[in-house]
Formats: C-alpha cells, sequence, structure tokens
C-alpha cells in the first residue's frame, strides 16, 4: 500500500506563510506530479510528506495512519533529489547498497537487492565503477537505486532531472515512466517543467503560491483548464489568453485559444497580422504573429508551412476549442 492523504496542511517559515492549507488525496499505485512556478511550495510540499519538514497545521496519513509526527526513517518512503548525492570513494555496488547497510541488513540479502535494482536500472556493467566514471544519467540512476532497494510505500523525486542536457533529460523521463509501471509503486515528483508533468503523470497538482491550483489527469488540465492561471501554464507553446472587445465579441472578459487551435492562412481569416518570429522545427513551425488590437499570437503550423518575418498571414480560432473566463478568471 502506498496512499497518502493530506489534511488542512499548512506551514510557515516565522511570520512568513508558505502553504496556507492543501487537502489532497494521493492513491496507491499513482505517479502524481507536483508542477507549478519556482517558489509555489511545490518542494516544500515534497519535504512535509517525507518528514524533513515539520508541518504547521494539519495531518498526513499514510496508509490511512497519522505520520505527522512519525520520523522520516519511519515513514516508508524513499527520497531522490535533484543532486546525486553520492558518494565518491565508493563503488555504484556499495553506494545503492548504503542505506541497507545502516539499517543491518545481512550482506546475502543486500546483494540480492543491489543486483536486482541494477537490473532494473540497466548498472549491472557498472557496478563496480565509481560515479566519477558515470554519465549524469548514470549517476541519477544509482540515486534511484539507493532508493529502489529500500522496498518504499511511494518514492518522492525532488527536480530529479534539473541538472541533465536536453537529450538524458527526455531519456531519464521514458526511464523514471518505465520504472513505475515495473514496480507499480506509488510517485510523488516535484519539476517546474510543464512537460515533464504532462508526459509522465497520473494526476497533476498545479501549485501556485503554496495553494492548489486544479487538481487532474493532463488531458482534464489540457481540456478543461479551471482557471487563467492553469490555462497559461498548462500547454507549450502556452495557451493565448485574448481580453477586450475581441473577447467580449466571443462573450467572456477573457478567452483563450491554444496555439493549435487555430487555422493558418496567406488569404483570408478572423484575424490578420504580420509574423514577427517564424520558428521552423522540422515536424511543426511556431508563429508568433503581431495582430491589430489583439497583440501577439502564437500560432502552431505543420513544419512545412512557409512562412518569414514580415508576412502578413491570417488567424482564425476553432470556436468550438475557445476557452471562456469570467472577470475573476474563472473558467465560464
Amino acid at each position: 500500500m502506498g496512499s497518502i492523504k493530506l489534511e488542512n496542511v499548512s506551514k510557515s517559515f516565522g511570520e512568513a506563510t508558505v502553504i496556507p492549507s492543501i487537502d489532497l488525496e494521493i492513491n496507491d499505485g499513482e505517479f502524481v506530479v507536483f508542477v507549478g512556478p519556482s517558489g509555489c511550495g511545490k518542494s516544500t510540499l515534497l519535504r512535509l510528506i517525507a518528514g524533513l519538514e515539520d508541518v504547521s497545521g494539519g495531518r498526513i496519513l499514510i496508509d490511512g495512519k497519522d505520520a505527522t509526527e512519525t520520523a522520516p526513517a519511519h515513514r516508508g518512503l524513499a527520497m531522490v533529489f535533484q543532486s546525486y548525492a553520492l558518494y565518491p570513494h565508493m563503488s555504484v555496488r556499495s553506494n545503492i547498497g548504503f542505506p541497507l547497510k545502516m539499517a543491518g541488513v545481512d550482506k546475502a540479502e543486500i546483494d540480492r537487492k543491489v543486483n536486482d535494482a541494477a537490473r532494473i536500472l540497466n548498472l549491472t556493467d557498472y557496478l563496480d565503477r565509481k560515479p566519477r566514471q558515470l554519465s549524469g544519467g548514470q549517476r541519477q540512476r544509482v540515486a534511484i537505486g539507493r532508493a529502489i532497494v529500500r522496498s518504499p510505500e511511494c518514492f518522492l523525486f525532488d527536480e530529479p532531472l534539473s541538472n541533465l542536457d536536453a537529450a538524458l533529460r527526455v531519456n531519464m523521463r521514458l526511464e523514471i515512466s518505465e520504472l513505475h509501471h515495473q514496480l507499480k509503486a506509488t510517485s510523488i515528483y516535484v519539476t517546474h517543467d510543464q512537460v515533464e508533468a504532462m508526459t509522465m503523470a497520473d494526476k497533476i497538482v498545479v501549485l501556485n503560491k503554496g495553494r492548489i491550483e486544479q487538481v487532474g489527469s493532463p488531458l482534464e488540465l489540457y481540456r478543461s483548464p479551471a482557471n487563467l492561471f492553469v490555462a497559461g501554464f498548462i500547454g507549450s507553446p502556452k495557451m493565448n489568453l485574448i481580453s477586450g472587445p475581441t473577447a467580449q465579441g466571443y462573450g467572456a472578459p477573457t478567452i483563450g485559444i491554444r496555439p493549435e487551435h487555430v487555422t493558418l492562412s496567406t488569404e483570408s481569416g478572423t484575424w490578420m497580422g504580420k509574423v514577427a518570429v517564424a520558428e521552423h522545427l522540422g515536424s511543426d513551425t511556431f508563429l508568433h504573429i503581431t495582430v491589430d488590437g489583439i497583440g501577439q499570437i502564437t500560432a502552431r503550423a505543420g513544419g512545412e508551412f512557409a512562412a518569414r518575418s514580415g508576412d502578413t498571414v491570417f488567424v482564425s480560432p476553432d470556436t468550438d476549442r475557445i476557452h471562456r473566463f469570467n472577470d475573476k478568471g474563472l473558467a465560464a
């Protein structure tokens, strides 16, 4: 079992309130991603669950039992940090097995668990190497292996890929997702990268200034953002948000339209504008278009859409895919 429930959990540092009050349920076996901008409280919330920070109010239940005052080592959780925190003088084998050695587990059992973890993480051929002989992605896998051998109820990942280059981040993202499907353990993953959140999560928790803005599956948040914050945060490139007379013409103070939900033409359309920047990525072309009375709109087209800076284009929104928001910024 690996269910976690937060009941009215809050956290303050002195007079500064970082997390006003949060209620959240994480089901056994779920891969849950906490996402939001820097300073939104996502890492603090993870540390509260881990027991590395004391709560200021509320309760944390793990498998139905109150773990609010339970020491981190006795919560049945394993944390993987942003920094690998490997012992440079130890081999990969010793690094992975270190928590078991400190817990007094016998050598035969340590060897068995280390070998199992190495097999799962494709580290068998590297067990006798030192961390300095590994790539960044391999070092992160060693850190994950150190968590796996503890057979935790839940894995806690605190921005584990932020130190890797772009290509390695994609590979590790796939590896962590595959690992979750193999182990079927509950996982909580913190990131500021909404692409990671969208591609990895069963459930996303969008945080802003210590508050939960919305909880849902990636597609639920993409299709039905609850408010302007979620609308502008989820999706890459982000949703175009338009206010003023244009929005009022569609029956709302503010409307949103995703770059992929507009049609482009060089001949006619709803809004006429000039291409400020054209980004040709091969499979896709992203156009940043300046439209009089609206501002800049980002549009997504096919990779071979021929457009350059200064060209005149016409943008037509798919009226069935327009998101409407009221004067409080909530989905209408």
